[in-house]
């Protein structure tokens, strides 16, 4: 990364704005270094810049409203800049994206390596069009209703060429797009884009249709990101992709997250390896026997549920059961002394009654996860929930998630509490206040949230600490241990 490029204030500035998931954010860390090593510098988003890039999410509705308002926030703050939309809300709305003045530049998915180039043609457009305006003037004193409608036919010109060139059908793609990092915003860990695509359609998911089918990266590709990582003095890096659990099956090879994984942590200075969400279904013996048996990998597992009933997995075309999913939990445990167990959970979902409901909450009670994340069902458009009979009322989607609420709480209190009196191994990440006091904060292996007091900055640094109690309900306080 060119340094002395990125602080030259002469050089063109950028902002980035990132919406969505994980998989977003590291390819806003990409774009940023392609930027800065063809001499721009970054910029906060909210500060007057020449180009905004806003890194597009499509997962809900919301999702797509908040893209666009984002997008209108960029122009208004400048309104001379190159708005560059990017990302899944471009793969899915075309049609609107045509219609928004808005916007000067739309790219899709696969197509983000590209955007320098892409940028760089758009210039060059802009310049060539201005000298044919000032010809025309010169020649044929256009009036200024003439000048009007030439411009917005060099609009409708402009976005046509933009979308054909810049927004690929996806579901065609079949290689993935190596992007790779040099740092991360955050100092301690890094999360790793190693998969693209997901071949699942869930029945109440648009994103296949934003990112197309599985795509997976070299393993060597993976190696040397991570090995330049740790070079730098990151000391955890988190596995990530769009459907992580997938990683692989496009190369035709067996196992090849967990070899992966293995390979991963022969990496010197790699102190924790964690992974993303996985699918139930890869947890088999074999995989958890070899993850117990490397003290590299975080006994932390996020295992996508959506609901502990059947016949809603089914419409949901959800690919496994309650009590494989169950079973695999078994497994983890089996092989894991209390492993962090986590995951999602959709209420109100088409057809959810209040019978079903009553079996996901019995379910989540006999798995007893460490964490929930609870959400209400949204419609979104283009997917096949969207047209379901039997849509739930909202005040019963709320009253359904405060009480999984209420259980979550429970259930973590529960399962923190079975650390007390335990020495820990504490990544320390930032600087916190929880009631006017001053602490030191990191996360375990299990991505427990850890504080401490000291008067060195110990902002990443591996130290041990035990745990004597809660600060509040997320984070527990640890006497450091010498």
């Amino acid at each position: 990364m060119n340094i002395n490029k990125r602080q030259d204030p002469n050089c063109k500035s950028v902002a980035f704005l990132t919406l969505g998931c994980k998989v977003n954010s590291y390819e806003t860390e990409a774009m940023q270094k392609i930027f800065e090593d063809a001499g721009y510098r970054t910029v906060d988003f909210n500060q007057h810049s020449d180009v905004y890039v806003v890194n597009t999410c499509t997962v809900t509705n919301i999702a797509d409203r908040k893209s666009r308002q984002m997008l209108h926030k960029a122009r208004k703050m400048n309104e001379d800049a190159v708005v560059v939309a990017v990302g899944c809300y471009v793969q899915t709305a075309e049609e609107i994206l045509e219609q928004d003045e808005a916007i000067d530049v739309v790219i899709g998915n696969n197509k983000k390596k590209d955007i320098i180039h892409i940028l760089d043609e758009y210039y060059e457009r802009n310049r060539n069009n201005k000298s044919d305006e000032k010809e025309e003037d010169l020649e044929y004193n256009i009036d200024i209703e003439k000048s009007h409608i030439n411009a917005e036919l060099d609009k409708e010109k402009r976005f046509t060429a933009t979308l054909k060139d810049n927004v690929i059908d996806i579901a065609a793609e079949t290689e993935y797009e190596d992007l790779s990092i040099e740092s991360v915003s955050e100092k301690t860990r890094a999360y790793i884009k190693i998969q693209d695509g997901c071949n699942q359609f869930c029945s109440y998911c648009i994103i296949p249709y934003a990112r197309g089918r599985v795509r997976s990266r070299e393993e060597k590709s993976i190696i040397k990101e991570v090995e330049n990582l740790v070079l730098k003095g990151y000391k955890e890096i988190v596995l990530t992709g769009i459907h992580l659990s997938s990683y692989g099956i496009d190369l035709e090879k067996e196992n090849q997250l967990l070899q992966l994984i293995v390979n991963l942590s022969k990496i010197d200075g790699l102190k924790r390896i964690r992974l993303g969400s996985l699918e139930p279904r890869i947890i088999t013996e074999e995989f958890a026997e070899t993850l117990s048996d490397n003290t590299k990998i975080c006994p932390h597992f996020h295992l996508s549920l959506q609901s502990g009933c059947d016949a809603t997995l089914k419409r949901m075309n959800r690919k496994y059961a309650a009590k494989e999913y169950y079973e695999k939990c078994l497994l983890l445990r089996k092989y894991f002394t209390n492993p962090a167990i986590t995951t999602d959970v959709i209420v109100g979902f088409p057809g959810e009654t209040e019978e079903e409901f009553t079996c996901t909450k019995e379910f989540l009670k006999k798995v007893s996860f460490a964490q929930m994340h609870i959400f209400k069902f949204s419609i979104r458009k283009g997917t096949a929930a969207e047209r379901m009979p039997n849509q739930v009322r909202d005040e019963i989607k709320t009253d359904r998630s405060n009480a999984l609420i209420k259980l979550e709480e429970v259930m973590a209190k529960e399962y923190r509490s079975l650390f007390l009196d335990k020495t820990e191994n504490i990544l320390i990440e930032e600087t916190i206040t929880v009631d006017g006091k001053t602490y030191q904060m990191g996360h375990n292996e299990r991505y427990m949230k850890l504080a401490v007091t000291s008067d060195k900055d110990l902002t990443n640094q591996m130290i041990k600490g035990r745990v004597s109690g809660f600060l509040n309900k997320d984070i527990m306080f640890c006497e450091i241990m010498d």
